[in-house]
């Protein structure tokens, strides 16, 4: 089922480039809204956009959230790739600060949700305050987010670059090398699973997925057993990768409701 194309949001700029920018989508009512960012995938290859996230967007706004779909420079782009991709979605995110001084959404309800190489990039931004002050990727003072939402996403980057699929050659070209040539930016931009500790976590995938293998969202979540470990899989076991980003799916209930139990108080 074709989706007529989702009235577009209002296209605030966060930086001075012609990509740094995202499009806003608020509720009616008087709010402040709880906000979800939304970040794409497409490999962080600039051959794709934000555009295909729109429906989601607008799904979620008629939920009851804000969405700030961004946009960045990605590979391909001047300023692309590491660290410049990595540090727009920073600033992107951090200027939910700013859209709250205009705008009826709150800058202390947020979650992060990504789809694919945007999932990754989730999961990084919302890990990001550990970062040493001497990385290339450091931001002062991160915007605190309440989860996180990885559609299908890529937490791994090392164990991917090395599997056969469509998005993992693009790894080298976003990290400029190899985990063997550049291991100190791999160390960086792989999002910790420690993040799960004081973040939660909802690792949403899809068993059929041919571009993401499960084994991604497994071993993030797995990979601590502390009892504080507030990662989970939300494993569907019919769905492929673009059900997670399509509303009219059968799995789109599920994602809806994975951002509830992260934004809505009981």
């Amino acid at each position: 089922m074709q989706l007529p194309t989702p009235a577009a949001g209002t296209r605030l700029a966060y930086g001075p480039d012609s990509l740094q920018f995202g499009e806003l989508r608020v509720p009616q009512g008087k709010g402040p809204f709880p906000v979800v960012v939304v970040i794409h995938g497409g490999c962080w290859l600039n051959q794709y956009n934000y555009q295909y996230m729109n429906h989601v967007s607008a799904a979620l706004t008629q939920a009851g959230f804000a969405t700030w779909t961004i946009e960045f420079r990605r590979v391909g782009d001047a300023g692309g790739g590491f660290p410049g991709t990595f540090l727009e979605v920073a600033k992107a995110v951090d200027y939910v600060r700013q859209l709250a001084k205009q705008y009826p959404v709150s800058a202390k309800e947020v979650v992060v949700m990504g789809h694919s190489a945007g999932g990754h990039l989730a999961l990084w931004a919302a890990g990001r305050k550990d970062l040493p002050r001497t990385s290339a990727l450091y931001t002062k003072n991160p915007l605190k987010v309440k989860g996180v939402v990885s559609l299908a996403g890529i937490p791994d980057l090392a164990t991917y670059s090395t599997e056969k699929g469509s998005c993992n050659t693009a790894v080298e070209k976003l990290m400029g090398g190899l985990p063997a040539a550049v291991p100190q930016r791999y160390t960086e931009a792989i999002p910790s699973p420690a993040l799960a500790l004081k973040t939660p976590v909802r690792m949403v995938q899809g068993a059929r997925d041919p571009i993401v293998p499960v084994s991604q969202a497994q071993n993030f979540v797995n990979h601590s057993s502390s009892r504080k470990n507030k990662a989970k899989l939300v494993l569907l076991p019919d769905a492929g990768h673009f059900d997670l980003v399509a509303p009219v799916s059968p799995v789109w209930a599920t994602i809806e409701a994975a951002v509830k139990e992260l934004l809505v108080k009981d």
